[in-house]
């Protein structure tokens, strides 16, 4: 970060010319605002997971109102999981949409009923690719648009069976598993593709469940599939992608640092420092204060405490592209002040 001139650049430029590691004005900002856009306006979590135009107007609504330099469109990590078949519903009216039911896969036989991807028809992706649509149309020219195409191979196929079943057929018959995972992969890349093609600037997607296998079993499963659907979605699209795992990523932060990924957000449990010590400076970091110790529970003084502390130790390590975030979602009940402290202390 420098001192040139801001005067002219929009949010949408400082974010990209961060995450390309050229010099910025400022640190940009960019929190992970997903449900609570909803709760600011008063829309329930099934409207706003279900409705194009609810949670586009709610998106835009949380930037005209905080003006942070990215925002996110998402719903809920079942997109693609529905788009494949997969049984899902709201259980109540400030619930997000959910796995019901039995399981899609268990079979071979399963996985060969599922349906070539088309994003166009399936599930909820054309009600995503509308409300992006409605974002980009409203803030595109000068803000920062992450989409996220859900999930990532193995996440995907853990929601389409299950996580104790998936972790079970990791020991007991692999080739299952990795068939699943070429078929969540076509689903990944089809949705991304789509998403740029909606006027998405970085594509997103999380692979939390590979986080809980151990760096063994992530580095022979989870990583080749991240790479490969990596290298897919930068080739079609020219977007930058960016890779999520919550929790501790860090036995597996290495790893993670050779997907491809152009961005890697960071959650709150990884020592920020440490990040900036083992993933390569040409990786841009996006995060990662505590959601909801700090963000969500703690006061504003501490809030900016937090961000500084997160600037300081990013600047100290001469790392150019970073995104202060919160690590993972903002909870719901995050108090406004304190989301308007963080983007503050990144504003000056």
């Amino acid at each position: 970060m420098t001192d040139c001139d801001s005067a002219n650049m929009t949010s949408r430029e400082i974010v990209t010319r961060s995450l390309s590691g050229q010099e910025t004005p400022r640190v940009p900002a960019g929190p992970l605002a997903v449900h609570i856009c909803a709760r600011l306006e008063g829309v329930s979590l099934r409207r706003y997971t279900s409705d194009a135009r609810t949670l586009a107007d709610c998106v835009i609504r949380y930037y005209e109102r905080f003006r942070p330099d990215a925002v996110w469109v998402s719903a809920d990590t079942w997109v693609s999981a529905q788009a494949m078949g997969a049984a899902v519903a709201a259980m109540g009216e400030e619930q997000p949409f959910g796995g019901v039911g039995e399981p899609l896969v268990r079979t071979v036989a399963d996985i060969e009923r599922i349906p070539e991807p088309d994003p166009s028809s399936q599930g909820r992706c054309p009600l995503m690719l509308d409300a992006l649509q409605r974002v980009v149309a409203a803030l595109g020219r000068d803000v920062f648009v992450v989409a996220c195409f859900d999930q990532y191979p193995f996440s995907l196929a853990a929601a389409l069976m299950g996580i104790n079943e998936i972790m079970l057929k990791l020991v007991d018959d692999p080739p299952f598993v990795e068939a699943l995972m070429q078929r969540c992969m076509d689903y990944g890349l089809a949705y991304g593709r789509a998403l740029a093609g909606a006027g998405a600037d970085m594509l997103s997607g999380g692979d939390s469940p590979a986080g809980l296998i151990g760096p063994r079993l992530y580095r022979e499963v989870a990583l080749p599939f991240e790479k490969r659907l990596i290298a897919g979605l930068k080739s079609a699209t020219r977007k930058p992608v960016s890779l999520h795992i919550c929790g501790d990523g860090t036995p597996i932060l290495a790893d993670m640092a050779l997907s491809g990924a152009n961005v890697l957000e960071v959650d709150h449990k990884v020592d920020l420092a440490h990040a900036c010590e083992v993933v390569p400076p040409h990786i841009a970091l996006w995060g990662n204060l505590d959601p909801v110790a700090v963000l969500s529970q703690g006061s504003v003084e501490q809030v900016g405490r937090a961000a500084r502390a997160a600037l300081e130790t990013v600047k100290a390590r001469g790392r150019q592209r970073f995104v202060l975030s919160s690590g993972c979602a903002l909870a719901v009940e995050t108090p406004p002040e304190n989301l308007a402290a963080m983007l503050q202390v990144c504003r000056g």
